[in-house]
Formats: structure tokens, C-alpha cells, sequence
């Protein structure tokens, strides 16, 4: 059985990939910093009839993960990386609190590359594997009180392109998502998106790559 890892995979668009992975058919690592939204996630894909593993990892911690590579990979066909996890803070730059730009940049971009960098070595061995980075729009252009998290967007938006060229002659196809805002936690403890009705589901955004994705370079989801 193939296995996809997915980070941030507790709530919103983590959370739904992981769903419709398992539904067809893969095993699905779901990873994040929380213990509890990941038993909750793995419990709705065992209930219906898929096979998940809750996995607590700190993606910010490269020695952290670079063990959590060995050891799933020992024991897992893991063909498939998403990198989903992503924080963002928000306001005029002046009023960005140092915490928080360290978080966007520790867990866009770091946490991003490390866990790229670790699974590396064993998609490459593979006949076949893909590294999929979830990006958002702030990867494609500025935007008001968004100075900071999209410089970290901006960042994977490079590392991404940068990849594509490096592992174009290998088994692994690299590709950069790029979609508009959605209603999810993640805009729970912040007031930047007035009206999050407007926004489109995460089920939705997820059903939309799951069937767009070719191995092709870029996904855009305005």
C-alpha cells in the first residue's frame, strides 16, 4: 500500500487531503504538532474503512525530523510528501510581534525545507514519488498586512521552483499549490478576513488538487 505524509494534517486543508487520500486508497501519515486533531482525523479514516497513523512531530526540529524519516520510512511506502503545515500572523509590519515572524519563517519556510530535505533520499530511490508544497496566492503576490507571511510564501514559492529544476531529470516531481484564501481555523484567532463566508471550503480546495494533479509543476486555484 502507498503512503502519503501530510503536515498539518489536523484541521482544514490537512485534514481533508488526508480524507480523500484514504479514500483512495493510500495509508496517510498525518502529521502535526497536536496529538488529539490527529487520533480525531485517523479515527474518521479508520471508521470508514481506511488506515491512518497519528504522528506528533515538530517540523520546526530538523533532528526531530529527520528521525521521523527513518523510522517511517523503514516501515512505510511512502511515495508521496505534502507539505501543508503553515502559520500566519498578520497587521502593518510595525506591529508584528518578533514571535510571530519567527513562527511563519520557522514553520512556512524551515519546517517545509527540513522535511523535505529527510524524505528526500528515500523518494528519490523510488520509481516514482512527489513532493507537493501548499503554497496559497500570498506565494504569487503582495499583499496589504500580509508583509511577513508572504515573504515566507514567497520563500517556498523559490524553494519549489529552485526544486523542479534540480530534480527534473529524477523519479520525483515537485509541485508548488496555488489557492486563494479558505474558511478554516487558521483565520480563528484573527481578524484579517472580515468575512470568511466568501471564502471557499477546504473539502473543496482539496477535491480540486486531488483532481487536477498531474505531476505538473504548478497548481493555481484562484
Amino acid at each position: 500500500m502507498e503512503t502519503v505524509v501530510i503536515t498539518g494534517a489536523g484541521t482544514g486543508l490537512g485534514k481533508e487531503l488526508a480524507l480523500l487520500y484514504a479514500q483512495k486508497g493510500y495509508e496517510v501519515v498525518l502529521i502535526g504538532r497536536r496529538k488529539e486533531p490527529l487520533q480525531k482525523v485517523q479515527q474518521q479514516i479508520e471508521s470508514s474503512g481506511g488506515k491512518a497513523i497519528a504522528f506528533p512531530l515538530d517540523i520546526t526540529n530538523d533532528e526531530q525530523v529527520q528521525e521521523a524519516a527513518k523510522t517511517l520510512c523503514r516501515t512505510h511506502h511512502i511515495t508521496t510528501l505534502i507539505n501543508n503545515a503553515g502559520v500566519g500572523h498578520f497587521g502593518p509590519l510595525e506591529q508584528i510581534k518578533k514571535q510571530h515572524i519567527d513562527e511563519m519563517i520557522d514553520i512556512n519556510v524551515k519546517g517545509t525545507i527540513y522535511m523535505t530535505k529527510a524524505f528526500l533520499p528515500y523518494l528519490k530511490a523510488l520509481p516514482q514519488a512527489s513532493v507537493i508544497n501548499i503554497i496559497s496566492t500570498a506565494g504569487l503576490r503582495g499583499k496589504v498586512n500580509e508583509s511577513v507571511y508572504v515573504a515566507s510564501k514567497f520563500a517556498v514559492r523559490g524553494f519549489s521552483e529552485s526544486l523542479i529544476k534540480e530534480l527534473a531529470e529524477t523519479n520525483v516531481a515537485v509541485t508548488a499549490v496555488y489557492m486563494g484564501g479558505m474558511d478554516t481555523p487558521f483565520w480563528d484567532d484573527s481578524d484579517h478576513i472580515q468575512d470568511r463566508s466568501r471564502l471557499r471550503s477546504p473539502k473543496q480546495i482539496a477535491e480540486t488538487i486531488i483532481n487536477e494533479y498531474r505531476r505538473q509543476p504548478e497548481i493555481v486555484i484562484e
